[in-house]
């Protein structure tokens, strides 16, 4: 088999390993395939099938942090909300924050309601029905916004942006509540240490007015405490009273922003937003009036941005927020048994206590005229309230494993369980579980970053080897001036590991079948044991006497090994190989042979050879898969390359494949080649090409290996008449696989 060179591998994974800076880490491949494939492990419980795409990239000079569009999640992990975090494993705690946030939205967002939502206000309708007008105020409001939306199409688009970022801001708080709830191991810590490090860059409420003076608008600060109390459930006041405008606004929206962020529908969300729109519209329309004329502002001093570009510039400052999601698609389907809790119960029952105290030292002479509608949490009864439980934390964090976990198998049931006697009770004494695995989970992806490094070098450096010893073998003067290359992937791409997993579990069955038939008699030769039954024999069985046949003798089998074999597998690759699936099918054989090789411990070679046309004239092009020492264990994917390309220069190929077998100690060395047709290339073709390939097969042989010329293509009797004895028909190309794979299985019988 392919053996792995473990020793050397290890010392170089350790040079790498001290050599991996920040930017590889957070930026790699297999960094990005991790997080794709804890998305895909913990989100099987609503049968999501798609998998989710991530995308890691490192600019620091960027704004963009993260964001996804339902298919694709994309993070900046060079933003300095990474960068400025100390060490790698708090950086990767933000960086899988900022993923499980995303994946939330993925998971959990209404994308198309949110496109039906703008969609309607461009038809001058609400959606998904009117907000509730409870005052005087509320109406007043509804027909200036409805009037300020039909003057000017400027306004309609800064109004449609406008009502996407609040539905984004309360969008926000509802999926991390359900990420905390339904998440709680390495996806929820990583976003609750996102979650402290936004809630610590929050600014007060006196701080917001300050920066006011400074230019900032008063919707701006209204928009930045909603956002702190949807997603954090408390607002930081400062030295403000609760009395401020800005803290009432809000105070008038919590109970409807409550009821929306445990609500799973994304509707009850989008009529917040209409509400939001309504009762903060004074404010709204003086934004939207200073942002167009912070644009027009711009345009006469000579720039270029727009209005759009101006609006999302404003609203991108908020500290906390994320950018607007988009995509086109439903939440996933409700699985059973998630929570509808909050996570941030306690912090929000006292901002409602804040809310209602301030509610009562209010005097009468309020109006309903407020544009804040700080007054209206009065109207709202006590049956109304949205009950504010303490978080259910389980019994403890999962251990992250880069492997497959036992699951509970599906099985068919009748009837769910009634159980009776249960309660409600908050946990006082509760501490929060802290995974305590994050810096071994690092550790285990640098270590096999390191290893991924170690042998892509390796990797070329073999490639330099081979290409070297290319060019020390004689070739003949048939091919004196003919360049020799050979071709090998250093490093397998995720495409080739998912298309060989999608095919690979019938091709493995074949293996595993073929293996069948050795198993036992492999075993009992390994064991050794008593042979009975034997006519003749110098050792009398007691127990046989009786017996009429006369098979009454014995003798002892000395314990047996299976006889030192190497096989080496060259393909044929020209051009005509793409007719009637006959790459196909030798792709398939070869996966079948290597992986039955490697299960015996055969040492198995696979090449491929075609020709391809370069500055100095067609080059002899070989292609290494399998190698018999390999330094990792993707010598399987890289099969899934074979491919028909050019030309065949077969001398060139079978000598260098059969020189490379020659070299092996095992004393049976068998070169399976696999071909549709004569070698067929510039200067080399009919009967001399013929004789040059007589000629190799004839020197190797002599040398100890055996030659196998299985033909599958038009150019059988051709074939044949080049290899003789050593030819193989292949009639049905079905029957590839399996007498490929006899071939060795002749040659391993004892």
């Amino acid at each position: 088999m392919a053996r792995v060179n473990h020793k050397l591998v290890k010392q170089r994974l350790n040079e790498q390993r001290s050599k991996i800076s920040d930017r590889q880490f957070f930026s790699s491949r297999l960094l990005a395939g991790h997080f794709e494939d804890l998305a895909a492990a913990q989100t099987r419980r609503y049968r999501y099938n798609r998998r989710v795409r991530v995308n890691l990239y490192w600019k620091p000079r960027e704004k963009h942090v993260a964001s996804t569009d339902n298919m694709l999640i994309r993070i900046n992990a060079g933003n300095s909300m990474v960068t400025k975090v100390k060490g790698r494993e708090n950086r990767y705690q933000i960086v899988c924050g900022m993923f499980a946030h995303e994946l939330g939205h993925v998971l959990y967002t209404d994308f198309l309601a949110a496109q039906t939502h703008t969609n309607y206000l461009g038809s001058y309708r609400w959606y998904p029905y009117p907000p509730d007008l409870k005052t005087t105020a509320d109406a007043r409001n509804e027909k200036a916004f409805w009037n300020y939306v039909k003057t000017d199409p400027k306004n309609l688009e800064m109004v449609q942006m406008v009502s996407h970022y609040i539905s984004n801001v309360i969008e926000d708080g509802y999926i991390e509540n359900r990420m905390l709830n339904n998440f709680p191991g390495t996806l929820g810590y990583g976003l609750e240490k996102l979650r402290e490090q936004h809630f610590e860059h929050i600014e007060t409420v006196t701080q917001l007015i300050e920066n006011e003076d400074e230019g900032k608008h008063i919707f701006e600060s209204i928009l930045q405490i909603m956002l702190s109390y949807v997603k954090f459930g408390e607002i930081k006041y400062g030295d403000e009273p609760l009395s401020d405008e800005r803290i009432q606004s809000v105070f008038g929206l919590i109970t409807d922003i409550d009821s929306a962020l445990m609500s799973k529908s994304g509707k009850d969300r989008l009529n917040v937003v209409n509400m939001v729109l309504v009762r903060c519209w004074d404010y709204i329309e003086s934004f939207c009036e200073e942002c167009k004329k912070r644009q027009e502002e711009a345009e006469a001093s000579g720039g270029s941005t727009s209005l759009a570009e101006t609006l999302s510039e404003v609203l991108g400052a908020i500290a906390g927020g994320s950018e607007m999601g988009e995509g086109n698609s439903t939440p996933v389907p409700e699985a059973s048994g998630e929570t509808e809790e909050s996570a941030t119960a306690d912090k929000r029952a006292q901002t409602h206590a804040d809310a209602e105290n301030e509610d009562d030292s209010q005097t009468d002479s309020e109006t309903e005229e407020n544009p804040s509608g700080s007054g209206e949490s009065d109207n709202s009864s006590d049956e109304d309230a949205i009950p504010l439980n303490g978080r259910n934390s389980g019994s403890g964090k999962e251990e992250t494993s880069d492997n497959e976990q036992g699951r509970i198998p599906y099985h068919q049931s009748e009837s769910l369980s009634e159980p009776v006697g249960g309660s409600v009770e908050k946990n006082e004494d509760y501490e929060r579980e802290h995974y305590d695995r994050a810096a071994a989970d690092i550790e285990r992806l640098l270590d096999k970053m390191a290893e991924k490094a170690a042998c892509e070098q390796l990797e070329n450096e073999r490639i330099q080897e081979l290409n070297d010893v290319a060019q020390n073998i004689s070739y003949g003067n048939i091919h004196e001036g003919v360049p020799i290359r050979i071709n090998r992937i250093a490093s397998v791409d995720e495409e080739l590991i998912e298309q060989y997993n999608a095919i690979a579990g019938p091709l493995i069955n074949i293996s595993r079948q073929l293996q069948k038939s050795l198993q036992k008699q492999l075993k009992e030769n390994r064991r050794g044991g008593k042979l009975t039954g034997l006519i003749m024999g110098r050792r009398l069985d007691v127990h046989a006497l009786c017996r009429n046949d006369g098979k009454v003798f014995y003798k002892n089998n000395l314990p047996n090994e299976i006889p030192e074999l190497a096989v080496g597998l060259l393909l044929d690759e020209s051009g005509s190989m793409c007719s009637c699936d006959r790459c196909t099918y030798a792709r398939a054989s070869a996966i079948i042979l290597y992986d039955f090789c490697q299960s015996l411990d055969i040492p198995v070679m696979v090449y491929g050879h075609s020709t391809d046309y370069t500055d100095v004239g067609n080059t002899v092009a070989l292609y290494s898969y399998a190698e018999f020492d390999g330094f990792d264990h993707d010598d399987k994917y890289r099969m899934m390359d074979i491919a028909a390309r050019g030309s065949n220069r077969d001398g060139a190929a079978l000598r260098f494949v059969a020189e490379q077998l020659s070299k092996r100690p095992e004393a049976v060395k068998i070169l399976i080649l696999v071909s549709d047709g004569q070698p067929a290339d510039s200067g080399y073709s009919g009967s001399a090409a013929e004789e040059d390939l007589r000629g190799i097969k004839q020197e190797y042989q002599r040398k100890g290996i055996l030659f196998v010329a299985a033909a599958i293509g038009d150019d059988k009797q051709n074939i044949e008449r080049i290899y003789g004895d050593s030819f193989m028909d292949i009639s049905d190309l079905k029957q590839l696989p399996t007498k490929l794979t006899a071939v060795v299985k002749r040659h391993i019988r004892v």
